[in-house]
């Protein structure tokens, strides 16, 4: 079994590798003209049922394909399903760090509460399905710090460290990520996988 990976960001191809390392696996570029479904779902996991199934349908493999984001409480949970594209459709990693900054101007770092929330989708290419969800809870700094990661990683402060996730160790991070969760979750499906589709 070849897993397709429904993304084509390549932090996240190479922490769904690493936290998945007996699983050979695929991205979905590999595939000429794989298409890339606009994510119009309101949750995170209608999303990656969204990405997940259009790849599944395309290639005639089984699929993977996570949705995930920031949540900060004193925004009412934006970015959330947005948060790829907080600052714009074309938007920057660091485009939507400053306009997150923006919209905390004011906030103090008892008011910084967030989480990283993440859901994995399975879909195999007769249509049935699984989801796993991962959270992790943390905060908001007030400027970004580290060179690692990718996304808000800068400004995220996982709870009961001092490192943002940009400055975790990759085998920290990928200890207590929302997408290590997610994905540890949905392990004991992709193992029985081959099982299930004799």
């Amino acid at each position: 079994m070849t897993l397709v990976l429904a993304t084509r960001n390549p932090g996240k191809i190479a922490e769904i590798k690493a936290l998945l390392p007996s699983v050979p696996v695929t991205a979905a570029a590999s595939f000429a003209g794989c298409p890339e479904p606009d994510e119009t779902g309101r949750t995170f996991e209608e999303n990656a049922l969204i990405k997940a199934r259009a790849v599944s349908r395309y290639t005639g493999k089984t699929a993977l394909a996570d949705d995930s984001g920031l949540e900060v409480d004193a925004l009412d949970g934006a970015p959330g399903v947005h948060s790829a594209r907080y600052a714009g459709t074309d938007a920057t990693d660091q485009d939507n760090i400053r306009r997150l900054l923006d919209a905390l101007d004011g906030i103090s770092d008892g008011g910084r509460t967030a989480r990283f929330r993440c859901v994995v989708a399975v879909v195999v290419p007769d249509g049935r399905t699984w989801t796993a969800e991962g959270t992790c809870e943390g905060r908001i700094l007030q400027t970004p710090r580290g060179d690692g990661g990718f996304g808000y990683d800068p400004l995220f402060v996982p709870a009961g460290y001092e490192n943002t996730f940009a400055e975790l160790d990759a085998g920290v991070k990928n200890r207590i990520s929302h997408r290590a969760l997610a994905l540890g979750r949905i392990a004991d499906v992709l193992k029985a996988l081959p099982d299930i589709r004799e």
